[in-house]
């Protein structure tokens, strides 16, 4: 008969193997974001790369500066410049829900009866629907990164200002990410 001291010592690790130690079991990374949270994260990502953006940055004293940075199934990222003065009007971004995020300088955004200086590394999250106007109302330039998802395709224009019933907290957030 064999002793207690004679048997192998099993354990959930003896016999399944370490879970930590299987990375090929875990979910696969995405390769490109599908969430709100993920797309805040790729501006943030990119915002960070100031090596990738910066030397792209151009000003045109007529009208904004824009230039697509990136594309994605689903979506897009641009990169805005805006000289003093520069602004959008009011506007929304039709079917598609955005990420806002400053790089330099200062943006000023007005949405219904809200007004808020956006400084670099605040992000603003909008929906489909969300009324607002933003301009460059500082005296130096600024730069922007826009993400929308899905990639924008029209962007109406509204002759009155920014309906504040569009500016509720389940049309948009804001985060500041310094």
């Amino acid at each position: 008969m064999l002793s207690d001291a004679s048997l192998p010592q099993l354990s959930d690790i003896s016999i399944a193997g370490d879970p930590l130690a299987l990375p090929h079991l875990l979910p696969a990374e995405p390769a490109h974001p599908a969430t709100v949270a993920g797309f805040a994260g790729l501006a943030r990502t990119i915002a960070a790369d100031r090596d990738r953006w910066a030397p792209l940055v151009a000003y045109d004293p007529t009208t904004r500066w824009y230039h697509r940075l990136q594309t994605g199934p689903g979506y897009e990222v641009w990169l805005l410049s805006w000289l003093p003065g520069q602004g959008t009007g009011a506007h929304d971004h039709g079917p598609s829900s955005g990420v806002l995020t400053v790089l330099e300088g200062e943006l000023t955004e007005t949405a219904g009866a809200a007004r808020r200086n956006l400084t670099p590394g605040a992000q603003r999250v909008f929906a489909p629907g969300y009324v607002h106007e933003v301009v460059n109302a500082a005296l130096t330039p600024a730069v922007s990164l826009h993400v929308y998802y899905p990639g924008l395709t029209e962007m109406p224009m509204h002759t009155t200002t920014p309906d504040a019933a569009l500016t509720d907290w389940a049309a948009c957030n804001s985060v500041h990410l310094a």
